[in-house]
């Protein structure tokens, strides 16, 4: 048998080449290079899908109870399109986490406060994981223990700026100072430091904060991750790079 005829295609899915689902949460503010929701941020296709109606005061106040189903039925609606694999836009969401794995048939990572644990075990004895959230008013320890953190893991927030707040927490501004956001983000970054020295390493809850991971983590001086590290760590494993070896055929098209 040729080579050529032994290529076979396999199908079971309706879209290709996009192995991450994304659940969105329905927002209208700006979503700049960098953000969850701006899809130049990602080096690989995604696969979305919103939630309407469920905005980010929404996401941040409801019990976990009413969001269930309406982010189950999303994911759902994705893996059936042909995700491999479930995450979403919304750091707050760590309460759907195990409604979505037990739902989805599918690896579900919806939040990236599950990677504090396995930070923390990466980190010089004595330091600690910090979280950096859109406000500490809002981030509870349920939270945090539904994404498998600590519930006295340091918190600091953005809510003593004037920008950051005013735009990303709320549902219906449309317009972001950004170099003000930013300020916000490194004052936000300075005061938890300051609280809490014994910090190293910080992990951003909202996926808003993305755009400016790296001047946070220039200006604090410790390692930073967001969602988009948690996001490509996922991926790699749904879509592991194909290395090859000396000598080896063609390998034959698939995606499983």
């Amino acid at each position: 048998m040729s080579g050529a005829s032994q290529r076979l295609a396999h199908g079971g899915k309706t879209i290709y080449g996009a192995r991450v689902g994304m659940v969105m949460v329905d927002t209208v503010f700006p979503r700049m290079p960098g953000d969850f929701g701006n899809m130049v941020t990602w080096p690989f296709p995604v696969l979305v899908k919103i939630v309407r109606g469920f905005s980010p005061t929404k996401v941040t106040t409801l019990p976990a109870e009413e969001m269930m189903e309406p982010f189950a039925l999303a994911a759902e609606e994705l893996v059936a399109e042909g995700a491999d694999g479930i995450t979403s836009s919304c750091g707050f969401l760590s309460l759907v986490q195990e409604e979505l794995r037990q739902r989805c048939g599918v690896p579900v990572g919806v939040s990236a406060l599950m990677q504090v644990p396995f930070i923390e075990r990466l980190l010089p004895p004595g330091k600690r994981v910090g979280v950096l959230t859109v406000s500490t008013q809002l981030l509870e320890e349920r939270h945090l223990v539904a994404a498998g953190a600590g519930a006295d893991t340091p918190l600091g927030g953005c809510e003593n700026g004037s920008e950051f707040v005013r735009i990303f927490a709320s549902d219906d501004q449309v317009e972001v100072d950004a170099a003000a956001a930013e300020r916000d983000v490194l004052q936000a970054g300075d005061a938890l430091m300051a609280r809490h020295p014994e910090i190293g390493a910080v992990v951003l809850e909202c996926t808003n904060l993305q755009p400016f991971t790296r001047a946070l983590r220039d200006h604090i001086g410790v390692p930073v991750y967001d969602a988009y590290s948690f996001v490509c760590w996922f991926h790699a494993g749904l879509a592991p790079r194909d290395f090859g070896h000396p000598g080896s055929a063609p390998r034959p098209w698939r995606e499983r």
